[in-house]
């Protein structure tokens, strides 16, 4: 998929307005505050149902504003959109004209990867961001994780609900069966995706970052001793859990791990190299996405300039060619973009200025 046209009302600090997309490559440029972050933002919230800067909804909607709304049209001319009431808390979702009661169903027709400034939590954030990285991934490319997943979170509340409640052994055995066997089934297609990351990744470190390329291994964990049956880890662990009240091992548990000679890459790493290992990571996941026929993903990439140098970005258009995807990038100077345009010999590009909300294709 490739948003043709983007149309907000009410959403941040953005004049009502619609935009028309390259389907290639665009560029939003303008001052901090301007709102070049709150349009990555709105396409985002579009595809998440949340947004990346903030968990306060009411803070979306524009001042002495209720209600704000976010729509596009994609490439095929299907319309997808949302309209969120922040007072009564309700939200409207709709895709050509027919109203759903899912945000899945978005996220369905249109996948959103995303570098920011905060994306730097998957190495600083411990396990959580990685957990959301790599399931927003697997939503796009296992079919089946979605059901998967629900399935094991709800035995995952039974089983707790169990561990707090003290519930008698026979109760406790049963949902801690139930438990085990949906962890693994959890886990292993984790396995089977991160095997393919894993070997995405190489690709993109090598035009990214070719001098460390060859150096970096990942990790997964997935939530409990790969060498022990999860039953034998809970049964050693019971004590544990109900001192805890919740549930210490499983697939909700797990990690990854991303490592240079060895050492947490971002101990090795500079924040410039850190950037570019975070893109190749996201531009992996994205080729991944791109391969099932889903849907194919949309970049986002946030102040493009920051930790970026002329030799990094000259790199990331590389990039950035070889992805072939519909990409759309912030930045505060235009002149950092010059060694994307220069690359790019087809002409295939839109740049937008961005000053007090409104947005002007130049």
């Amino acid at each position: 998929m490739t948003v043709a046209r983007l149309t907000t009302q009410h959403f941040r600090n953005l004049s009502p307005k619609t935009i028309d997309f390259n389907p290639a490559l665009n560029f939003f440029v303008g001052d901090n505050g301007s709102g070049k972050s709150s349009l990555l933002e709105a396409l985002f919230y579009l595809g998440h149902g949340k947004s990346f800067r903030t968990s306060k909804t009411d803070s979306l909607v524009r001042y002495e504003q209720k209600e704000f709304v976010v729509s596009v049209k994609d490439g095929r001319g299907s319309q997808l959109g949302l309209s969120r009431d922040t007072t009564s808390g309700t939200t409207i979702i709709k895709i050509d004209g027919e109203r759903h009661a899912r945000l899945s169903e978005l996220a369905k027709n249109i996948a959103i990867q995303i570098v920011t400034p905060e994306s730097f939590k998957l190495f600083f954030g411990g396990p959580k961001e990685r957990r959301r990285f790599t399931d927003l991934g697997m939503f796009h490319v296992k079919h089946n994780f979605s059901s998967q997943w629900k399935n094991f979170s709800r035995v995952l509340k039974q089983r707790n609900a169990c561990i707090r409640n003290k519930a008698d052994d026979v109760t406790l055995a049963y949902w801690t069966e139930q438990f085990c066997q949906h962890s693994v089934i959890v886990a292993e297609e984790r396995s089977v995706y991160i095997a393919s990351l894993i070997e995405e990744l190489k690709v993109w470190l090598s035009i990214l970052l070719p001098t460390i390329s060859d150096k970096v291994t990942v990790q997964y964990l997935q939530g409990w001793s790969q060498k022990r049956l999860l039953s034998d880890v809970l049964a050693a662990n019971q004590d544990r859990e109900l001192s805890f009240g919740y549930s210490l091992y499983g697939a909700h548990k797990f990690d990854v791990k991303f490592l240079l000679d060895k050492q947490a890459i971002e101990t090795q790493l500079s924040r410039g190299q850190q950037k570019l290992f975070l893109l190749a990571l996201t531009f992996a996941q994205a080729k991944l996405i791109a391969k099932v026929n889903r849907v194919k993903p949309i970049l986002l990439i946030d102040d493009i300039g920051a930790e970026l140098d002329i030799k990094s970005r000259t790199a990331l258009s590389s990039a950035i060619e070889f992805l072939n995807c519909q990409v759309i990038i912030t930045a505060i100077e235009e002149s950092v973009l010059q060694p994307f345009i220069e690359s790019n010999n087809s002409n295939e590009y839109k740049v937008f200025h961005v000053k007090h909300g409104e947005v002007i294709s130049i």
